[in-house]
């Protein structure tokens, strides 16, 4: 049996937040806090959907601090702001951290039995549905606000809780490219290097089928054709629309079917280093392609060659996994990612630690090859 779960109403294109207000007045919601971090609130984006909200005299409130990857204390710092607001509903604009935070305020207020926070790390059995949210992402990578996932850090035991809830889901995905156009290339390139790990990794997960297969392939073409001119000229509305449609098109599917370990390792870094979730998944992926192509998923590689733009033709499964991991590390070169652990401040010493956390990691179940602790730590060492 498959599933597939989305939200109920999802906009897209250049302006189209403005649908942001009919859907909340439609839905007969009196007023919303707005979830966001303070650097959009400092740039003007945030600015962009207080026009909308006070436009339509909707009243609304901000909850702005929010860290990347954020902590359990954002979580509980935002549900007694969303308590005192008297908000019926929430706005969530920025990345993932933002969206991610809103998810876990929205189950915790209809489902205060997880107060904890700790106790909605994997599949917790929620029963109420989350505080009706608008995801309006700022990012083309994390595609939160089309999946049924949050990650939230437990700095205390310096991990990071990969939570998953059909529940948490927003009602309703508006994607803005224009609120998209101020990220600097260094953001737009470790975002969309993210939204081709969920395409690659979702698409050779043992979980993959027909319907997820369709999303991720164009998924990746997209990010193929749109990603480099992205970080090259932010404002180019076609690169931009191109990678926003295409990180959402990549939720679609892996919401739905799984990751594998790229980010079951990204995890840990973002747990003991704070390291950006995208600059993580982007430097890791092309090491972790390379030890999957060991695995039942091998003669799809020879697809996802062809969908990063290389003539396949003729060429046999072996010809095609070199192919398309040369492909994604092309990519990654030309947007200038990172490419050894040692350049982000990881440290030697802690590759064992990390290789335990990332085993461990809810994502782990969703790789095409069977793993270990020894195998991800000679992966570290690999990529150090």
């Amino acid at each position: 049996m498959k599933r597939i779960i989305l939200n109920e109403t999802s906009y897209y294109g250049a302006g189209c937040r403005t649908a942001i207000a009919d859907e909340i007045k439609k839905r007969g919601f009196r007023k919303a806090l707005l979830v966001t971090d303070k650097d959009l609130v400092k740039f003007g984006v945030a600015a962009m959907i207080e026009d909308v909200l006070k436009g339509a005299s909707i009243p609304y409130e901000i909850y702005s601090e929010i860290k990347p990857n954020p902590t359990i204390k954002n979580v509980l710092d935002g549900l007694e702001r969303f308590k005192a607001s008297g908000a019926d509903c929430m706005v969530a604009l920025g990345g993932g951290s933002s969206m991610d935070t809103a998810k876990a305020i929205g189950i915790i207020f209809n489902n205060p039995e997880f107060a904890d926070v700790r106790s909605l790390e994997g599949t917790a059995p929620t029963r109420n549905k989350a505080v009706p949210t608008f995801a309006v992402p700022t990012t083309a990578g994390t595609a939160a606000e089309v999946t049924i996932n949050y990650v939230i850090t437990d700095e205390e035991n310096r991990k990071k809780m990969v939570c998953v809830d059909p529940n948490d889901i927003p009602v309703c995905s508006v994607i803005d490219c224009e609120l998209m156009m101020s990220m600097p290339k260094g953001l737009t390139a470790s975002t969309g290097l993210d939204a081709l790990t969920h395409a690659i990794e979702s698409y050779i997960t043992p979980g993959a089928w027909t319907m997820s297969d369709m999303f991720e392939y164009k998924a990746i073409e997209l990010i193929h054709e749109h990603l480099y001119n992205a970080v090259q000229n932010g404002k180019d509305v076609k690169a931009r629309e191109g990678m926003a449609e295409a990180q959402y098109i990549a939720g679609m599917g892996f919401s739905n079917v799984g990751l594998g370990i790229v980010h079951s390792m990204a995890h840990p870094l973002g747990a003991f280093y704070d390291t950006p979730h995208g600059v993580a998944n982007a430097l890791l992926l092309p090491y972790v392609m390379e030890y999957n192509a060991e695995s039942p998923a091998r003669e799809k590689y020879l697809g996802i060659a062809k969908a990063m733009g290389v003539n396949t033709e003729g060429m046999s499964v072996d010809e095609g996994v070199k192919a398309a991991i040369q492909a994604v590390r092309d990519l990654s070169l030309s947007v200038n990612i990172p490419q050894h652990l040692s350049e982000i401040g990881v440290r030697k010493e802690d590759l064992h630690d990390l290789a335990v956390a990332a085993f461990n990691d809810v994502c782990t179940g969703g790789n095409p090859r069977p793993t270990s602790v020894e195998d991800i730590e000679k992966l570290y060492n690999i990529a150090f």
